[in-house]
């Protein structure tokens, strides 16, 4: 049984959420099912016109995943794109799993994430049918759940919540962002909540990994945690899906460079930007 459970507002166009994916990954990795997680989509852009009215276009864009991925070790490819895409069409099939087949939205929301950091638009259709595909959703199923006026209600809702922040996290006022209707959460920013007596805590916007395993051992001050892995390989095997080198340093508690060295030993890599994703040598190529 869960003794917690996180809510996660994302968004799989965020290069600040997809950074933040070793600490979730490390999260698991220590927990395991003592937590419990719900995931919840901001909606960063409905239209590519939306950041063209904060200002933000491909060259600025460009020039912030270089920097991300450099300070935080994620893979990305930080090549101009052709133009800004909308976050929504995405949001909307991460729902449409999570609606119908819930196993494999998680999937689907990190397939949809290395795509799009490797260069493809997420408001393309190929874009989302494609990572269906590699999650083992069927295209065409998706797009039956993606056009269900339920799932139009969920993700409505589901940008609600973002755009009404706890009390609680507007004391970090720096760590949301503004809209037409005042503040909401910036991604990614984590509702954990004490499942034995509802006590809830805010964690606005990116984090260290520090502020995330000190709340969650003050809630559960009881809660047993595994110890790191005994390898990289077993990393691998535990995720069962391609993983850049920063997730593995990050579960393991080494350093990116000695992942790195480890990983060569045991695993290829498919490059990406100035690192890559690692799947163990033997193991079934990934669907792409």
């Amino acid at each position: 049984m869960a003794d917690v459970c996180i809510t996660e507002f994302t968004d799989p166009g965020c290069p600040w959420a997809y950074s933040a994916e070793p600490f979730r990954r490390r999260l698991n990795w220590l927990y395991g099912d003592r937590l419990e997680w719900e995931v919840r989509l901001v909606v960063l852009s409905e239209s590519p016109e939306d950041y063209k009215q904060r200002g933000f276009d491909t060259k600025k864009q460009a020039r912030a995943f270089r920097s991300i991925s450099r300070e935080h070790g994620m893979p990305i490819d930080t090549r101009e794109r052709p133009r800004m895409a909308a976050t929504l069409p995405a949001c909307r099939a991460v729902v449409a799993a999570r609606r119908h087949d819930p196993e494999l939205m998680r999937e689907l929301l990190r397939r949809l994430r290395v795509r799009h950091f490797g260069g493809e638009l997420l408001d393309e259709r190929s874009t989302i049918e494609h990572a269906a595909r590699d999650a083992g959703i069927d295209p065409a199923r998706l797009d039956e759940w993606i056009a269900e006026a339920d799932t139009e209600q969920e993700l409505r809702a589901d940008m609600a919540l973002a755009r009404g922040p706890m009390p609680a996290a507007r004391v970090l006022d720096h760590k949301l962002a503004n809209w037409s209707g005042g503040q909401r959460y910036t991604c990614p920013s984590y509702e954990i909540l004490r499942l034995e007596d509802g006590v809830r805590i805010a964690v606005p916007g990116f984090q260290p990994f520090s502020v995330y395993d000190v709340i969650t051992a003050n809630l559960v001050p009881g809660l047993d945690r595994r110890d790191p892995p005994d390898s990289v390989e077993e990393v691998l095997e535990w995720c069962a899906t391609p993983l850049a080198t920063q997730e593995v340093a990050v579960v393991c508690d080494i350093s990116h460079d000695d992942a790195r060295e480890r990983l060569g030993r045991v695993a290829e890599e498919r490059h990406l930007g100035y690192d890559g994703f690692w799947t163990l040598n033997g193991s079934p190529p990934p669907i792409r």
